[in-house]
């Protein structure tokens, strides 16, 4: 199997220019017979290479006698039996006039997400249609991602042409059919050409079938791309990877120049910060250079003491990145799990891992018709507008300018799966005038003039577990010891603050987002604040705590299983979800999560909620709460 060197890889390219290039489309379209018979044309497959390829074409081969060159490219053995691309595989191949990265992509549905991983590192793309099938659902979804992703040049390869009789009529109107879809994705240049790739057709040689056809082939088209990004010509923008104390004299801040040019002397800024410096020197493990440019990794000395940490972004003083908490993004979602706004994810942008949720879906995109649609969720490999908030402001550039400081992804918090990939578009001005208060009277003295310590006493279990009554027969304890208290209930806060709100995911996620603001407020008022609510999803719960100070949030499981409390059913609820009258019921239709590691957790006592109640009342001593 032909594998990258980057020795080999770097060298081509300082001699001929590289270019890197993504093969995508829909399932079947002969993407890797494509690559297959580039690497087989360059004459980049060796013999030993060619005898196991005529081994395997005939045990997992689908073209007959012929040799498969799919199987060039298709190395897992998954991929071998389904013969499928599952994963992204890169190839290297070159011509007299130019070397090559290309990313072989999957065309399923399910493996979009590995497309966009493809897409994100390429400068071009190829997107194959099958010239019987003409452009399908995921031809469009993946024109869609390479122009949100900032391919301008893409190469229209009308593939298995052999199939179709070398029809000029039908690739015309193939041709025709895609540049209408694709006029408002405004890529840079399109080029159409017939090809069959298991043949050769106008591949690298011309065909004598299509003398319809007189544009290049693939590879002069390839070749005589121009790509030039221009990354030294952008703003500086330094992510910083790692800080590099090895002794007492040597600090320094290890990366690689995402975009700009930086030397010595120069004066440069911690943009979430703003203070500023001066380059010293630029170091690498061949001794000190003159300058560093885009993609030169290199570790900075700062002539002052100034604070950086890693995921901190340095850039030329008169030259900054925005700096903001709230931005707008495109957001491509890749896991089943959907995408619910007001649900907390960790944001990685740059080298900086920082928490984050979507605050408004805009509208989702219809990838066959480009219409934006309302929404609440996005679902796996929907695309969506988005609003997103991060716990702290962090240094970016709209994705159009910097894809380096302009794309992110959001990861599940509990999975560590991809859950989402952004291309910022800008950033929210709106917060960047507010400020906190300053307050004469604060948590402290509230606190001291309370007598007690503040806490979010989390009551959490199924509908009928019994963890209203038990919250409420806490409280009146509380009250009557003197304890500055209030309870808010599920039901409750329905009727005023969360009356607009239904019952689906998106909506109970929101319901358990604003509960946590306001219970937020009471800690800092000094009261102690019960919470009854189902709260069925452990991220909602995680979201509440990290709202507080450790130790302020006191999660309390009531672990009333599911048939006592159906059998139970005060209010007729579970009998008439069981009927099919109520939709999206929890410990129904609707999933539970319950707490993995809850501070206090309740079983159905014989006693009565009485006893239970003594139960929380007693952790709440022995965590020194109340006295």
């Amino acid at each position: 199997m032909t594998a990258i060197s980057d020795t080999t890889a770097s060298g081509a390219a300082e001699r001929k220019g590289l270019l890197r290039f993504l093969t995508c489309g829909s399932v079947d379209d002969g993407k890797s017979t494509l690559i297959g018979r580039l690497l087989y044309d360059t004459q980049l497959v060796l013999e030993d290479q060619l005898a196991a390829l005529e081994r395997d074409s005939r045990k997992h081969g689908t073209t007959g006698e012929d040799l498969d060159l799919a199987l060039l490219v298709d190395g897992l053995q998954a991929e071998r039996e389904q013969g499928i691309t599952i994963d992204v595989a890169y190839r290297f191949f070159s011509t007299p006039r130019r070397a090559f990265i290309v990313a072989d992509t999957p065309g399923h549905e399910q493996y979009t997400r590995n497309m966009a991983t493809g897409a994100s590192n390429s400068q071009a793309a190829v997107i194959l249609i099958d010239a019987r099938k003409g452009v399908l659902t995921q031809t469009r979804r993946h024109s869609y991602i390479c122009a949100l992703l900032g391919i301008k040049h893409v190469v229209l390869a009308v593939n298995k042409i052999d199939l179709v009789e070398f029809s000029g009529e039908r690739f015309h109107h193939i041709v025709a059919d895609y540049l209408g879809f694709a006029a408002p994705l405004n890529f840079s240049s399109i080029v159409s050409i017939p090809l069959s790739a298991r043949f050769g057709d106008n591949v690298i040689r011309r065909s004598e079938h299509t003398s319809w056809y007189d544009g290049p082939t693939l590879i002069e088209s390839l070749e005589s791309l121009d790509v030039s990004e221009g990354l030294a010509e952008k703003p500086l923008r330094f992510p910083v990877q790692w800080v590099n104390r090895p002794n007492l004299d040597f600090r320094g801040f290890a990366g690689t120049v995402a975009s700009g040019v930086v030397r010595p002397g120069d004066r440069v800024a911690v943009s979430e910060s703003g203070r500023e410096s001066t380059v010293q020197r630029i170091v690498t493990a061949d001794g000190d250079l003159a300058e560093a440019r885009a993609g030169d990794a290199v570790t900075l000395t700062l002539a002052d003491e100034v604070d950086v940490a890693r995921g901190d972004v340095l850039a030329h003083s008169d030259a900054r990145p925005e700096v903001v908490d709230q931005f707008a993004a495109e957001v491509l979602w890749m896991i089943e799990e959907p995408m619910l706004p007001g649900r907390s994810y960790l944001m990685r942008i740059g080298t900086r891992y920082v928490p984050a949720r979507v605050t408004s879906l805009k509208h989702k995109t219809d990838v066959n018709t480009l219409e934006h649609i309302a929404a609440k969720t996005l679902g796996l490999n929907e695309i969506g507008f988005c609003n997103l908030s991060t716990a702290t402001p962090v240094a970016l550039d709209a994705y159009a300018d910097n894809r380096a400081t302009g794309a992110f992804v959001l990861i599940d918090r509990f999975t560590n799966a991809t859950a989402g990939a952004g291309m910022i578009s800008f950033g929210l001005r709106r917060a960047t005038n507010i400020h906190r208060q300053a307050l004469l009277v604060d948590k402290a003295a509230r606190v001291h003039l309370n007598g007690h310590r503040p806490a979010i006493l989390w009551f959490t279990g199924l509908s009928g577990s019994g963890k209203s009554t038990i919250a409420n027969i806490v409280a009146r304890e509380l009250h009557a010891r003197g304890v500055h208290t209030y309870l808010l209930d599920g039901d409750n806060v329905r009727h005023g603050l969360n009356r607009d709100l239904g019952f689906t995911d998106a909506d109970r996620v929101e319901n358990i987002r604003r509960v946590g603001e306001v219970a937020k407020l009471f800690v800092d008022a000094g009261l102690i604040v019960l919470c009854s609510f189902i709260s069925p999803f452990r991220a909602e719960r995680r979201m509440v705590r990290e709202l507080v100070e450790a130790g302020e949030f006191i999660e309390v499981f009531v672990d009333t299983p599911i048939e006592e409390c159906k059998r139970r059913d005060p209010k007729g609820l579970y009998a008439r979800a069981l009927e099919g009258k109520i939709k999206n019921f929890t410990g129904i239709d609707s999933p539970y999560e319950a707490p993995e590691s809850a501070e206090i957790v309740l079983d159905p006592s014989p006693l009565g909620p009485e006893e239970e109640a003594r139960r929380v009342l007693e952790a709440l001593s022995a965590r020194k709460i109340i006295s």
